[in-house]
């Protein structure tokens, strides 16, 4: 289900409709967009705490965005921005299918898997949760597609932190499976060349990564990325169980024409940090745990 509801949400980081939204609001430059955006649910948050919620991304990088991005815009500005972006960009990718009853039915089920999802230990799942939902169904679905990948990269934090990796560490390990190359990663998340390095020796020295090419997974690393891996699943099942098998199943065959069209605009780079792999270009299909590796 991740590889289906991740690029229903993931659109907004791609498309320029989001970012002229936010140049409108006040923003300055793509990346406190990004965090301003991503974070405004918690309200006026400063760059500590969204290190720690994101993760995956070198401190230095929010705290270029944070807190100077609320001096130029509100939370709740910035949050009628990310939404009208969202909106502007549906109208692009779906056309007058926006309303079609398949949307409109898409919506419903995603919403009542977002709505039961428990969110007690989920920040980021909380903050979004929180939020009234838009009143048009496309909106809806992305709202919901919203909630649901937090609630699942929530998860996926707690189970790196109880790997004993930290946000750097996390990309070397995503970059072991061959998703997503470290050409792609690490600029994407700002770590600098020493910091990238400082990690793969760490987990080589952990036998986690091969020395001589810390690219690759000794036995002993595959073993712990395939139990954070099972981690995740297991913590992100909750949703679909609440809606039961039925519904996941009928929501599942509703989002793959919507990730094919999404795969069609071009929208979503590949490869991408986010994680979802090439397959994704026609059928939504495979891909990481998303956002911290």
């Amino acid at each position: 289900m991740w590889r289906l509801i991740e690029p229903v949400h993931a659109v907004t980081y791609f498309a320029e409709e989001s970012a002229e939204e936010y140049r409108t609001a006040g923003l300055k430059g793509f990346w406190m967009g990004y965090f301003a955006g991503r974070s405004a649910a918690m309200g006026a948050v400063g760059p500590a705490v969204v290190t720690a919620t994101f993760y995956n991304f070198a401190p230095k990088m929010a705290a270029r965005a944070l807190p100077d991005a609320w001096g130029f815009a509100s939370p709740a500005r910035v949050l009628e921005a990310r939404l009208s972006g969202v909106d502007r960009l549906l109208d692009r990718i779906l056309g007058a299918e926006r309303a079609s009853p398949e949307v409109v039915r898409a919506a419903e089920l995603a919403r009542r898997a977002a709505e039961g999802a428990t969110v007690v230990g989920r920040p980021l799942a909380a903050a979004h949760a929180a939020l009234a939902w838009p009143e048009e169904p496309a909106l809806v679905l992305w709202q919901a597609a919203t909630v649901l990948r937090e609630h699942r990269g929530d998860g996926h934090v707690a189970a790196l932190v109880d790997a004993g990796l930290d946000g750097c560490e996390a990309h070397i390990s995503m970059v072991a499976t061959g998703e997503v190359p470290r050409s792609v990663l690490q600029p994407a998340r700002g770590w600098t060349d020493e910091e990238w390095d400082g990690a793969e020796r760490s987990l080589a020295e952990r036998g986690w990564v091969d020395a001589a090419d810390p690219a690759t997974f000794t036995p002993a690393g595959a073993a712990v990325r395939n139990r954070i891996e099972e981690s995740t699943d297991r913590m992100a099942v909750q949703p679909w169980e609440r809606i039961g098998e039925v519904a996941t199943e009928e929501l599942r065959g509703l989002l793959r024409p919507v990730a094919r069209r999404i795969a069609q605009v071009g929208l979503i780079p590949m490869p991408n940090p986010i994680g979802l792999g090439g397959e994704a270009r026609a059928s939504g299909g495979s891909g990481g745990s998303g956002r911290a590796g």
